[in-house]
């Protein structure tokens, strides 16, 4: 039997470092499933675990990609159950860690099929996005599955501010003659392996304080350096990201500095939000304080492999 250690929760609450306590204890990998992290022109931003973190434990898929490079959630599902069939001859455990829900989702669960859209649809929703601006998308989407649209609004309102998303959602309606959300929640597919799912959480107070700290000690390792070399490029889809997007408008003057640094802490803290309304779904999760005692977060595995193999 194969075990997969799962650890999500929302960004800043320390995933990484229990992620690698854990890699030192059971001797096993760990594979990234931070949708951001795998761009390599992306370090400071999206909290790449820096040079003694990745040396303390094998990583895969931290920064195995370029933001010029198309890739989706399909993608790396076929690559990471390609990566983890490997890992498994060597050892039946292997951890995963990330807070990109979407993401851990379709490896542990699958992705949920949906119909193939013609060219003709695709291109005529370009054509009317590009004449008419995301507000035809968003009436689009909000006309033809109501539903879907309001569950967007109350857990990832950042979504319906992405063209490409929307596009794909109205895409699939008018394709299909479904809603979007139709197609959600089919039969999961089966797995070669058993996910341990850990969950890190804090009070509210202290998660926020973590996330300003965090956006504070980026901008101390030079964030806007960075932004700024990727400005040229801030209409690729990679980019459309907390910290990046908030310096962008700096950049461009539609904002001040420090208008544009109180923006990439609230859209953070948002995400986080959004974060632990999407894993809180799944039940299967055993959530620690973010000071977990490493001692219970093990036993909690060991005891749990335990009942699986009775």
């Amino acid at each position: 039997m194969n075990y997969l250690i799962t650890i999500i929760g929302p960004t800043g609450i320390g995933k990484t470092a229990l992620s690698i306590k854990l890699a030192n204890l059971y001797n096993c990998s760990i594979l990234s499933c931070d949708s951001r992290q795998f761009f390599k022109e992306m370090t400071i931003g999206t909290a790449v675990p820096n040079t003694e973190e990745l040396q303390a434990a094998k990583h895969y898929f931290i920064q195995n990609k370029s933001i010029f490079d198309s890739y989706n959630v399909g993608d790396f599902e076929r690559e990471a159950i390609a990566t983890l069939d490997e890992l498994f001859k060597k050892n039946n455990i292997q951890i995963l860690v990330g807070g990109s829900g979407l993401y851990v989702d379709a490896l542990l669960y699958g992705l949920d099929n949906f119909p193939e859209v013609s060219s003709e649809i695709r291109e005529t929703l370009q054509a009317e996005y590009s004449k008419n601006g995301i507000e035809y998308l968003q009436e689009k989407l909000k006309n033809l599955d109501a539903d879907y649209y309001l569950h967007l609004e109350e857990t990832n309102e950042q979504t319906l501010k992405n063209p490409q998303r929307l596009m794909r959602f109205v895409e699939v309606c008018i394709e299909s003659g479904k809603s979007y959300s139709s197609f959600l929640n089919q039969p999961k597919k089966s797995r070669n392996f058993t996910p341990i799912l850990l969950g890190l959480e804090a009070e509210r107070e202290i998660m926020y304080d973590r996330i300003n700290q965090r956006v504070d000690t980026m901008l101390a390792d030079g964030l806007e350096d960075e932004a700024k070399n990727l400005f040229p490029h801030k209409n690729l889809n990679a980019l459309q990201t907390v910290g990046y997007r908030e310096l962008f408008d700096y950049f461009d003057g539609k904002i001040s500095k420090e208008i544009a640094i109180e923006e990439i802490k609230k859209n953070t803290r948002r995400f986080a939000k959004r974060q632990i309304t999407w894993f809180k779904r799944n039940l299967q999760t055993k959530w620690f304080s973010w000071n977990y005692n490493l001692e219970n977060v093990s036993n909690y595995i060991d005891k749990t492999i335990k009942n699986e193999k009775v």
